[in-house]
């Protein structure tokens, strides 16, 4: 199996401001657990066109993002002057990464890239995020390849709020998701299901251990994932449920990253001949991301 792996340093200009926890140092540490990983596919993200982007925002969005320059979003995201190249880059990556997998080049890829994506709403930026990563590389598979069923597993500790408002009217996309609740943002309860029955919420209490986590996915989101047969499956790959991560009260460790990468490999490997597409998005102790990021991408260079 090979495994690419997108990133580019242009995400390391995304510049936020002292203290703040989506901050350059986490590419950093991820690029420095993966450097003795031998076997990766190296890559360059590219940068997006607008026509990636406006399959999920419209331009009026979009050309107020482009025009922001330097500055406050909202309480807690930031544009420097990197930030819009830094965004476009993560948009490439997660489109170039569906269109290597889907030629067969490789069978699977991890996007490393910054800033994340899975709270972007159709037209808000908010919670670090600018455009959404993972939906567009979605809608981009389907539109673009003509696959008819991608599903999108999100285990980052907080809600994919914005995922969900981005695919909730796409019958041709599954998103299933776990996260830690009560949590910002506050979205995520079961009964929100979408508009086609094609989302899929597993709230998990403060606390829950991994051996938690992975009784709730087998019991609720695998089976989901199994029965929609998917051509692609997408990961929102957050790391930041791992038990030493400051910004919540999950309890996973390394290893569960590792078994949850095992698990979506093999719902891969039955459905759609392996084909994955990893995107990051949370984890903000520094070392705690770089060990389950590493084993979340050995787990994919493994299957």
């Amino acid at each position: 199996m090979t495994t690419a792996l997108y990133t580019h340093d242009d995400c390391l200009n995304h510049v936020t401001p002292p203290g703040h926890p989506e901050q350059v140092a986490r590419l950093k540490s991820i690029a420095a657990a993966l450097s003795p990983i031998e076997g990766l596919d190296r890559r360059e993200a590219p940068l997006c066109s607008d026509d990636d982007i406006l399959r999920c925002h419209p331009r009026a969005y979009l050309d107020a993002i482009a025009s922001n320059g330097a500055g406050q979003l909202d309480p807690d995201t930031w544009m420097s002057e990197g930030s819009y190249q830094a965004a476009r880059r993560a948009v490439g990556g997660a489109v170039a990464a569906v269109d290597a997998v889907m030629a067969g080049d490789v069978t699977n890829a991890f996007v490393a890239c910054r800033p994340p994506g899975h709270h972007a709403e159709t037209q808000t930026p908010m919670g670090f995020c600018f455009f959404g990563n993972v939906s567009i590389a979605a809608k981009h598979a389907l539109d673009h390849h003509g696959l008819s069923r991608v599903a999108v597993i999100d285990f980052d500790v907080h809600h994919g709020n914005g995922t969900q408002d981005l695919l909730w009217n796409e019958p041709r996309a599954l998103f299933a998701t776990s996260q830690q609740m009560p949590l910002w943002p506050g979205t995520g309860e079961p009964s929100e299901t979408g508009a086609h029955d094609n989302v899929v919420n597993v709230p998990l209490a403060p606390g829950s251990t991994g051996g938690k986590m992975r009784l709730e996915y087998e019991a609720h989101i695998f089976p989901r994932v199994d029965a929609f047969a998917p051509e692609m499956i997408l990961i929102s790959a957050g790391f930041d449920a791992h038990a030493e991560d400051p910004l919540a009260n999950l309890m996973w460790e390394t290893e569960d990253f590792a078994w949850l990468t095992e698990q979506i490999c093999a719902l891969a490997e039955k459905h759609c001949d392996g084909r994955i597409v990893s995107v990051l998005e949370g984890g903000y102790d520094l070392d705690a991301l770089g060990q389950a990021a590493a084993a979340h991408v050995r787990g994919l260079m493994a299957a």
